[in-house]
């Protein structure tokens, strides 16, 4: 089975248009099965200013307490996973909401409980089942929340857990959704970068701001299975008619 794994953020789940959803459906015809995986930055935060709860970041990642952690679940199972199926299902495409952390979906450990709380690093997919969900033409909707060790639940950065099922998945591509067309380069779109010009423009400083994370995210999801990683806006069509618009990012290949 050919699998796209599609990894949106929750900033740019309110801004998915009907051009985005119209390259998805094509993808669904074409025979690809799609996993996607959400985040919800902009909801969690909204969330815990309302409980007047205060929330940190280190090194990226959220700093998850037992009430970050429930405020979080509440937004991502209870809210955007919700959102996103009601959004894909608009769009003629049949989809199915999965909180990660149910039945071991995503299995994880804790990263550094002391100094991060209850944030997990994913060390196992049930890939079978995400499997059997795509064998019955229903599209997944993955949260990122993991089962931790001893029935706790484990906040993931988004991230990091779509890389994990990408992997896991043996998928053909993977696609990190932004609000952005991908790379720009004296305004033009840079439609392939190897991860030795991907580094060239960091240091340059063609690639900043909040595109370094992003294409670091990309490059970090290339692996023996995953070597198609693509930057694509979900402000409009990504593939259309066998074309793909956006950066994708192309592994190189080692020579011995």
């Amino acid at each position: 089975m050919k699998t796209i794994v599609v990894k949106c953020g929750g900033s740019v789940l309110s801004e998915l248009s009907e051009a985005f959803f119209d390259s998805m459906k094509e993808l669904t015809e074409k025979g690809y099965a799609i996993v996607f995986v959400h985040g919800g930055g902009p909801e969690i935060n909204s969330m815990l200013e309302a409980l007047k709860v205060k929330s940190e970041f280190k090194n990226g990642l959220r700093v998850t307490s037992k009430q970050v952690l429930k405020t979080a679940e509440l937004a991502l199972a209870g809210s955007l996973n919700r959102q996103l199926v009601r959004m894909l299902e608009k769009h003629g495409i049949q989809a199915i909401g999965l909180n990660s952390s149910d039945n071991g979906l995503l299995q994880a450990d804790f990263i550094d409980r002391k100094q991060l709380g209850y944030v997990g690093d994913v060390k196992k997919v049930n890939s079978q089942f995400i499997q059997l969900v795509c064998n019955e033409q229903l599209l997944p909707v993955l949260t990122p929340l993991a089962a931790g060790p001893d029935g706790t639940v484990l906040n993931v950065n988004a991230d990091h857990a779509a890389c994990a099922v990408a992997n896991a998945l043996q998928a053909e591509h993977f696609l990190m959704v932004t609000d952005v067309d991908g790379v720009l380069k004296d305004g033009q779109l840079v439609a392939e970068l190897t991860e030795k010009e991907t580094e060239e423009l960091i240091n340059s400083g063609v690639i900043s701001g909040g595109m370094i994370p992003k294409v670091q995210s990309a490059l970090k999801a290339f692996s023996d299975h995953v070597s198609k990683v693509h930057i694509v806006s979900g402000k409009k069509a990504f593939y259309e008619q066998g074309e793909w618009h956006g950066t994708k990012f192309i592994k190189e290949k080692v020579t011995v």
